[in-house]
């Protein structure tokens, strides 16, 4: 059951829901990450992990998010265990005169693990980084995974160490020195435990009359790799046109600081959140042979006039093992200057090899478009954004690349027609299944929880990843006379109390999804909430334990923070079909802000600039 998009816009009937996904078809599956109704899915210090990529060998990568903020005697005298509430979070912030400070690190997991511990989260070095739990380090290299090849080659990003400069300012100054670093943003691939860095073409400014250069760094990202080991991706190409001005600027006699130090607060993100140092960006594949990576420039969607001061835009995003390229572009649709958009593309080869560009058509109705991911036969899947009853809304498509003249395809979702549900899928596998996150609620006036789906396009079936959980999954616990009831969660308070709250696990997206089926992403799992003072510290009781926050009734204030999941077909039971009308908690806000982060990447530096 499935709608061409020019009639899915006009078909928008939520009034009788024909749910698809029956219990009989689908699959049913079990989490397999849990420890005693807790997920092992971030690193040891860190608040928030999420799973970014399988392999077929049940390898994930993943990112850690958030470093907790405890004082030094909390860590020192081992009073708090981390892992039992929501501690706050350090606050990093970007500024020339103070120290930088990481805040993201990579891991990786799998089910065959050595210390027989399967799919814990463990660190995984890039650019010199020390673990998030090492609290006499202060790390200043951020570092991400995306994706993971069956030969367990690790692709990402990273940013280059802190470098530093005596401050000579002569007014008063926050610290002694300047801080700085060579590049803001690198693609990397590990392999063993060798890296292979992946540099932009475009990494030093030069001025008009070739006079002074700057270093800038540009940027790259690795966002996927194949089993042939080839590497898609972006990188800069050229400085945009008011980026120019900016480096010219830190060039000229008007700036008084030292020119490295000039060009990082350029490229530092301002208090709206944009960079002043923006690039042209491309797609981009290496291909990595005894751990040498040669790079191609991917076409643009369209070919920019001699005198057009625009900041264009194009990524690659996925690939298969045909060596077919997805992601999106700048294109002037229908050849018109005037309707330039950003839309879904893929790029393959030609009879000589050379890549070329592939618009995925798009109705002027649709503002935007995105692919994500591509199977071996030639199925890609994205996203569109239009309005839907009067909304802006994403919705999850796929597209053949193989049939002549075709055109993208809505599945339905929980209704027999298509609904005003978001979606956004992330990966498909050769089978044709597909994972991502949908949104669950009807209500147009607010915030819409989000859940991860698994769709079949060999039925046209596509369900809520939480309905098809057996109910351990879920965190209940059967009890002798056979009934479920929500596990009990038992905390010690500071002030010597037991305090209990309700288990909870709730998937909120599929990100990757192999050929066996089994599925990576990020589930929302229940915590209380330390208590804090007014300078970001854990309140300790009298007996040496933090205090927690209470409600009116005494018990735990409780919130979701997220965590990498890992959901396998189950050998046995069935899916959970246990309700018991309880309270779904708060979401825990900074976790939920990094949730919307997350489903940006790699996508955090896409931006076109007018200048």
């Amino acid at each position: 059951m499935k709608s061409k998009l020019d009639k899915a816009l006009s078909l928008v009937a939520l009034g009788v829901l024909g749910v698809l996904n029956s219990a009989h078809a689908a699959p049913v599956y079990e989490i397999v990450n849990i420890d005693n109704f807790d997920l092992q899915g971030t690193l040891e210090g860190t608040r928030s992990g999420y799973a970014l990529g399988v392999n077929g060998n049940d390898e994930l990568v993943g990112i850690s998010k958030g470093k907790k903020k405890l004082s030094s005697s909390d860590v020192e005298g081992g009073v708090i265990d981390v892992a039992d509430g929501i501690a706050p979070e350090e606050t990093i912030t970007y500024s020339i005169d103070k120290a930088i400070i990481a805040n993201n690190f990579a891991f990786v997991a799998k089910e065959n693990d050595e210390t027989s511990n399967p799919w814990l989260p463990t660190f995984d070095s890039i650019n010199g980084t020390k673990p998030p739990s090492d609290t006499a380090v202060i790390n200043s290299v951020d570092t991400f995974y995306y994706g993971i090849n069956d030969a367990g080659i690790k692709v990402g990003s990273m940013t280059a160490p802190e470098k530093k400069i005596e401050n000579t300012a002569t007014t008063d100054v926050a610290d002694d020195y300047w801080y700085y670093r060579d590049y803001e943003f690198r693609g990397v691939a590990k392999s063993g435990q060798t890296e292979i860095s992946l540099p932009p073409p475009y990494t030093k400014f030069v001025n008009a009359d070739n006079t002074k250069t700057a270093e800038l760094g540009g940027w790259s990202a690795a966002t996927a790799i194949n089993n042939n080991n080839l590497v898609a991706g972006y990188v800069s190409t050229d400085i945009s046109k008011y980026g120019s001005d900016r480096v010219n600027y830190c060039l000229g006699t008007d700036n008084t600081l030292p020119l490295d130090v000039c060009v990082q607060r350029e490229q530092y993100p301002n208090s709206t959140g944009t960079r002043n140092i923006q690039y042209q960006t491309r797609g981009y594949v290496w291909q990595i042979d005894n751990n040498v990576a040669t790079g191609t420039e991917l076409p643009l969607g369209l070919t920019p006039a001699t005198d057009n001061t625009l900041t264009f835009t194009a990524q690659a995003l996925g690939l298969n093992d045909n060596g077919v390229v997805v992601g999106r572009s700048h294109v002037y649709r229908g050849g018109d200057t005037n309707n330039l958009r950003q839309d879904a593309a893929y790029w393959a080869k030609d009879t000589e090899g050379k890549y070329q560009y592939h618009w995925i058509p798009m109705v002027d109705s649709i503002s935007s478009s995105i692919a994500y991911d591509i199977n071996d036969s030639g199925i890609l899947v994205g996203s569109y954004r239009s309005y839907i009853q009067g909304y802006l809304r994403d919705k999850f498509f796929y597209f053949d690349t193989n049939q002549a003249d075709a055109t993208i395809v809505t599945p339905n979702d929980f209704a027999a027609s298509t609904t005003d549900l978001s979606s956004k899928p992330k990966s498909i596998n050769n089978k044709g299944q597909v994972v991502g996150y949908i949104e669950t609620t009807y209500d147009k006036e607010k915030p819409r929880p989000k859940a991860g789906f698994l769709y079949e396009k060999s039925t046209g079936e596509f369900s809520n990843l939480n309905k098809l959980l057996t109910c351990e999954s879920k965190g209940y616990e059967k009890a002798s006379d056979g009934s479920w009831a929500r596990h009990q969660v038992e905390v010690q308070d500071g002030s010597g109390k037991v305090l209990q709250y309700n288990a909870d696990i709730l998937v909120v997206e599929g990100t990757s999804i192999n050929e066996n089926g089994a599925i990576v992403g990020t589930a929302f799992i229940r915590k209380p909430s330390y208590q804090f003072d007014a300078n970001g510290n854990v309140v300790i009781g009298e007996n040496g334990m933090p205090l927690f926050e209470l409600n009116g009734n005494g018990d735990p204030v409780t919130a979701y923070v997220p965590r990498m999941v890992v959901l396998k077909p189950a050998s046995s039971g069935e899916a959970c079909t246990v309700d018991d009308n309880t309270d779904t908690g708060n979401y825990e806000r900074q976790g939920a802000a990094t949730l919307a982060w997350l489903f940006a990447l790699p996508l955090v530096w896409f931006r076109r600039r007018i200048r």
